[in-house]
C-alpha cells in the first residue's frame, strides 16, 4: 500500500520513525525494537538512511524496511537521501525496494557526514522525487518544517522550497520534530495558502534526556518553549522524572494535533518501544479519530 492511500478514511493515521542498529550492532538486533513495536499497530513505519549514505547503513536500511513489510505486515517506508545516492544508487535501491515489496521512499536532502563524501546527482529533494516519480512507481514522502529550515532565509522561502517538492511529485509530508503546537498550526495555514495540499503529518519526539534534545534542537532548528525548558531544568538530571514527564508532554501535543484535525501523527521512537507503548497506550480512543 502507498502511504498517501491511508489518508482521508476519517482518522488520523498514526505512524513511526525507527533507525538501523549501529555498526557495532547485527541488523537482527532491529528485531528487539520491531517486537516491542508491533502491538502498537501502526499504520507505517519508516526507516532512516543513515547519516552522510554509509553504504554500510543504506544496505542495512534496505533489509530493514523488507523485514517492515514482509515479516511483519507493517507498511514501509525507505528514506533516501541525495547526499548517499546518485542515479545509480538509487536505481539499484529502487529495484531492490520494488522486489522486496516496499511501495514508498521517503525523499530527503540529508545530513553531510565528513567522513563520507556526498553524492552530486540530486542537488536538492525536489530533484530526487522528480527522479524517483520518473523512474520508479512508488508513493513518494518528502520532508517539511514547521518552523522553517536552517538554511531558508524566511519562512516564505522555506514554503516555495517545500512547493517545489509537492509540485514535483511528493505525495506525502512528514514535519521535522516541534514541541509547540501553535507553530505547526501556523505552518498548516501557511502550506494550504501557498496551495499545498497534500496530507502533513506532524513529527513529535518524545524527549528522552536533557543533552540529546539539545543537540537535536541545534541539528534542526526546533525551538524549546517554556513549558518544556521548565520541564528540562526540574527534571534533567532524573531519567526517570524526565522520562515521565516528556511522555506526558507528548502525550498532550499528540492530543491537541488531533484535536485540531491534523492528517497524522508521525512519531520518532528512537528505537525505544517503551516509552512509544507509553504514548499509544495512553491515547487509544483518541487515535481513533
Amino acid at each position: 500500500m502507498k502511504i498517501c492511500e491511508l489518508f482521508g478514511q476519517g482518522r488520523t493515521v498514526f505512524s513511526c520513525e525507527i533507525f538501523p542498529p549501529k555498526k557495532t550492532s547485527p541488523v537482527d538486533s532491529i528485531y528487539r525494537t520491531l517486537d516491542g513495536l508491533k502491538d502498537i499497530r501502526f499504520d507505517f513505519i519508516s526507516v532512516t538512511y543513515g547519516a552522510g549514505g554509509s553504504a554500510v547503513v543504506n544496505q542495512t536500511t534496505q533489509e530493514i524496511v523488507s523485514i517492515v513489510q514482509n515479516q511483519y505486515h507493517i507498511p514501509a517506508m525507505a528514506h533516501l537521501t541525495c547526499v548517499g545516492a546518485g542515479k545509480a544508487e538509487a536505481d539499484a535501491i529502487m529495484e531492490q525496494l520494488k522486489a522486496d515489496g516496499v511501495e514508498n521512499i521517503l525523499a530527503l536532502r540529508g545530513d553531510i557526514n565528513p567522513e563520507y563524501p556526498p553524492k552530486t546527482d540530486f542537488a536538492h529533494a525536489s530533484d530526487l522525487v522528480t527522479y524517483i516519480r520518473e523512474h520508479g512507481d512508488f508513493g513518494i514522502s518528502a520532508a517539511c518544517y514547521p518552523e522553517g529550515h536552517l538554511e531558508s532565509p524566511d519562512l516564505v522561502s522555506d514554503i516555495r522550497w517545500l512547493k517545489a517538492k509537492v509540485d514535483a511529485g511528493a505525495q506525502h509530508l512528514v514535519s521535522q520534530l516541534f514541541f509547540d503546537n501553535e507553530d505547526f498550526f501556523r505552518f498548516l495555514e501557511r502550506c494550504r495558502i501557498a496551495g499545498i495540499e497534500v496530507p502533513i503529518e506532524a513529527g513529535i519526539m518524545p524527549v528522552l534526556g536533557k543533552s540529546s534534545i539539545q543537540r537535536m534542537v541545534s541539528l534542526c532548528g526546533a525551538s524549546i518553549p517554556r513549558r518544556l525548558a521548565r520541564l528540562l531544568a526540574r527534571y534533567g538530571e532524573d531519567p526517570k522524572a524526565l522520562r515521565e514527564a516528556a511522555v506526558a508532554y507528548a502525550i498532550e501535543q499528540i492530543s491537541d494535533l488531533i484535536a485540531g484535525g491534523v492528517d497524522g501523527i508521525h512519531l520518532y521512537t528512537m528505537n525505544n518501544p517503551g516509552v512509544a507503548h507509553a504514548i499509544a497506550d495512553a491515547i487509544p480512543s483518541i487515535r481513533r479519530f
